[in-house]
């Protein structure tokens, strides 16, 4: 006689969670989605669903997708932050402790540049997340948002503007040619970014990719 093996009911979605802890894991959902599929894949109910939650109780901390989307977004330049902070202190604990401010300086935009390029490879996902929502220059320029900070209290733009004024500092960079500098950074970098995931540099070695960044890492400090 056969025996009939029995079936095991899956546990109902959960309505309510302990205190603090629905939002975290919502988000955590999002950042997941993010990771996978980049800002299109962030949908509220599937987050809920991940969550182990009926999708109503997630209302009382996003009111709707765009909202869960800003949350993500803002833990991904976090993130991005962390990574340049990262580069910067790689490349910094190379440096001999008798190296002058401008070698200092120099090594400090470099890797600034050098760890925005490794985040957009590695985690391709969260960096399309991160520049998905449109911002004015006034908004990136002066967001104290800790969500979007990394271990330092500054997010990405803030990590490149500090590093562009070490240039001043150490006498690289003229004091006239320091406005808007920050932007012509930006763009240098990102476009090569942007190159590399969706552009003729899609696909190619990454060894080659590479050094395409150091030489552009390179032009850029030259040419501000």
């Amino acid at each position: 006689m056969t025996r009939m093996t029995p079936t095991v009911a899956e546990p109902p979605a959960r309505t309510t969670y302990r205190h603090g802890d629905l939002r975290r894991a919502l988000l955590d959902a999002g950042i997941d989605l993010a990771q996978a599929g980049g800002p299109d894949a962030i949908v509220l109910r599937e987050a809920t669903r991940r969550a182990g939650v009926v999708p109503n109780a997630a209302y009382r901390h996003f009111a709707n997708r765009q909202d869960l989307l800003e949350a993500v977004r803002a833990a991904a330049l976090s993130r991005l932050a962390m990574e340049m902070e990262a580069a910067m202190a790689t490349d910094l604990m190379a440096i001999p402790p008798e190296a002058d401010a401008a070698t200092r300086a120099r090594a400090t935009l470099r890797a600034v540049g050098r760890g925005y390029l490794r985040f957009a490879s590695r985690e391709t996902g969260l960096f399309r997340t991160a520049f998905s929502v449109r911002e004015q220059i006034q908004q990136i320029e002066q967001d104290a948002d800790p969500a979007k900070a990394g271990h330092s209290g500054l997010n990405p733009f803030q990590l490149l503007a500090a590093a562009l004024d070490g240039l001043v500092a150490a006498g690289l960079l003229a004091d006239d040619r320091r406005p808007g500098a920050e932007y012509l950074a930006w763009a240098a970098v990102h476009g090569l970014a942007m190159l590399a995931l969706d552009g003729p540099l899609q696909g190619r070695p990454s060894a080659q990719v590479d050094a395409l960044a150091q030489r552009l890492l390179e032009m850029v400090e030259k040419g501000l």
